[in-house]
């Protein structure tokens, strides 16, 4: 019989304000398996950790902090430290119960068995993937921004920074329509795709790989009666005139990826491209707004 050498892993960790948290969240995000964090209440500082494997795209997660210290201005000393392999897999299921969120949705891990929650759409996700599983602010204030406009029955929608696919399924699951997801990350466009095959939602979820609005896909499937965009602050501000453009009259946009003390900064450049606050729904430090463009 041959055995199959475990690989070493490790946890990589950065100290950041607030004001920076989201940026160096995304930055070892787009390299990690998974990622948490905590706020230190003595110093007021967040601490971001993420698990890899070692020595695995190192020269990957250098440039993704290194841009994240430049758009925050942040200087943060990066830790690295070993993290026994035996029990990790074991902690991080343990740690990623069934979920239910909102009043339509359950989010459960691929480790867990039995049937669905009666009466739920059930998402199914790999517990190893942090980003999107349901277990952050952001995710869970979209879910529950998406209830609230159902009701508007959208026709055309769009994922941007789709990450796991998990809005993008929630919203074809709940509305029995098509979505066009996109992300900067080929890893997250490939995920997020298996990810609707998984739930059986592949001839629903189009995942393709997009910066923003630029992907000819993006631009011809305007006007969209429903935006999702959980991604960051300032991409979501430089983007606005985009949004607004894009927007089909009295279409709707779910905004995420916020800290509480962004989101003031984030409407304002909205509003001036015309764009009307719906709603505003806190997770936790994480604000969700719901915007819609007049009909």
């Amino acid at each position: 019989m041959v055995t199959q050498r475990a690989v070493p892993l490790e946890t990589v960790a950065v100290d950041v304000p607030e004001s920076a948290l989201e940026t160096f969240e995304a930055a070892l995000g787009s390299v990690c398996a998974t990622v948490g964090f905590f706020r230190d209440d003595a110093t007021g500082l967040w601490r971001v950790e993420g698990v890899k494997e070692v020595g695995v795209n190192d020269p990957a997660l250098e440039a993704a902090l290194a841009l994240a210290a430049a758009a925050s201005g942040a200087e943060a000393v990066v830790s690295r430290t070993p993290t026994p392999v035996e029990g990790w897999l074991a902690r991080t299921y343990a740690s990623f119960p069934e979920q239910h969120i909102g009043r339509r949705f359950a989010v459960r891990g691929t480790h867990l068995s039995g049937p669905a929650t009666p009466g739920r759409i059930t998402l199914t996700l790999d517990a190893g993937i942090a980003f999107g599983s349901g277990e952050h602010g952001s995710t869970r204030g979209c879910l529950r921004a998406l209830e609230r406009v159902a009701h508007r029955r959208p026709q055309q929608i769009l994922d941007l920074g789709t990450g796991s696919g998990i809005l993008a399924m929630a919203a074809a699951g709940l509305l029995h329509r098509r979505v066009l997801a996109t992300d900067i990350e080929p890893w997250s466009v490939r995920v997020a795709q298996q990810n609707a095959v998984l739930n059986g939602l592949g001839p629903m979820v189009r995942a393709r790989l997009s910066d923003g609005w630029r992907h000819p896909a993006v631009r011809t499937g305007r006007p969209y009666d429903l935006v999702f965009a959980n991604i960051l602050a300032r991409p979501l501000c430089r983007m606005a005139r985009d949004l607004a453009v894009g927007l089909a009259p009295g279409g709707t946009a779910i905004l995420a990826g916020l800290l509480d003390s962004q989101a003031r900064g984030v409407l304002a450049a909205h509003r001036r491209h015309g764009l009307r606050l719906q709603g505003v729904l806190r997770e936790g430090p994480w604000t969700t707004l719901i915007l819609r463009r007049a009909a």
